[in-house]
């Protein structure tokens, strides 16, 4: 199967560019290196340094490859810069993601969207949250990917296509860049490998949900696969974990006891996130595989192999 995986050069595209990879088949990476790196790409992988908001060049990319599939990972993911900067983020959040979908209705492509679950669901009050929950963003990132959820669902309705869209908690893994707060993992391990004092932002009692990347790469490939009628799945494990816990568990995967460093809360960080993932264990017959202890230990040998 020929797939394109846009956003190929970043820390979970690559990844699911590797997995494309084994199956067989083409697998071109489209990315503008914005963020990406040209050394996560896959060396069977074709590169294609393109901007998916560039159509022209982007449905060149399409034409050439004419791909059964498209893994959409290319956005501006960092919360952060969706606050400083939320035209910037629609642009490539909102415009970028329609220009995929005009290409991958072009060549009758299936896509499989990467959305967001905690950016989406905001302040939840069911915890674990269900794709039933109220949708309150707290960020403009969290609203763009709501905007590009949007698109695919009037694209499935407008035009018949069977595109699925997958909610991530906070993914974590080998590859990862220490920036915005799912990157907290390569943080305390950068912090705590180099002998330096890993922070905590407020008192660590936010929970978050921490999904290991190779899961994550698990769901895509079940959701390419995926027949049924449902188009949004939330893809976490269920679990709470705060931010004490986690420097914990990252504390004792490397082997030290660093004490942190609290500093002020952040500005309109959530105080708890956790999905819940019943509706990808019965629709798609997927379900998290990694531990939290195992997924850092594999993080860590990421970085000091």
């Amino acid at each position: 199967m020929d797939a394109i995986v846009t956003g190929g050069a970043g820390f979970i595209g690559s990844h699911v560019a590797d997995a494309l990879l084994e199956r067989g088949g083409r697998v071109a990476v489209v990315d503008n290196l914005a963020s990406g790196k040209r050394s996560r790409v896959p060396e069977r992988a074709d590169f294609h340094e393109v901007d998916i908001r560039d159509s022209d060049a982007l449905r060149a990319v399409f034409d050439q490859v004419r791909p059964a599939a498209v893994f959409h990972l290319a956005a501006q993911a960092d919360v952060r810069v969706s606050v400083d900067d939320p035209a910037l983020d629609g642009n490539v959040n909102v415009l970028g993601t329609v220009q995929v979908l005009e290409c991958a209705r072009a060549t009758e492509a299936r896509v499989v969207f990467s959305s967001t679950g905690g950016a989406l669901y905001g302040e939840a009050e069911t915890i674990p949250s269900p794709e039933t929950t109220p949708i309150a963003p707290m960020s403009p990132y969290g609203t763009s990917k709501l905007c590009a959820e949007q698109y695919v669902g009037l694209y499935n309705r407008l035009y018949g296509t069977r595109h699925v869209v997958l909610r991530y908690g906070n993914v974590y893994g080998p590859r990862q860049d220490p920036h915005g707060e799912a990157g907290v993992v390569a943080i305390f391990f950068g912090k705590l490998t180099s002998g330096d004092t890993p922070l905590i932002f407020g008192d660590g009692r936010q929970t978050r949900d921490y999904v290991y990347v190779g899961d994550v790469v698990a769901a895509n490939m079940a959701a390419l696969a995926y027949e049924g009628p449902d188009e949004a799945f939330n893809i976490g494990t269920q679990t709470e974990t705060d931010v004490v816990e986690l420097l914990a568990a990252s504390q004792a995967v490397a082997g030290t006891d660093i004490a942190p460093e609290h500093r002020p809360a952040r500005l309109g960080e959530l105080d708890r996130s956790c999905l819940d993932c019943s509706l990808a264990q019965r629709e798609l017959g997927w379900q998290p595989a990694m531990s939290l202890a195992d997924g850092l230990a594999e993080t860590l040998r990421s970085l000091h192999p």
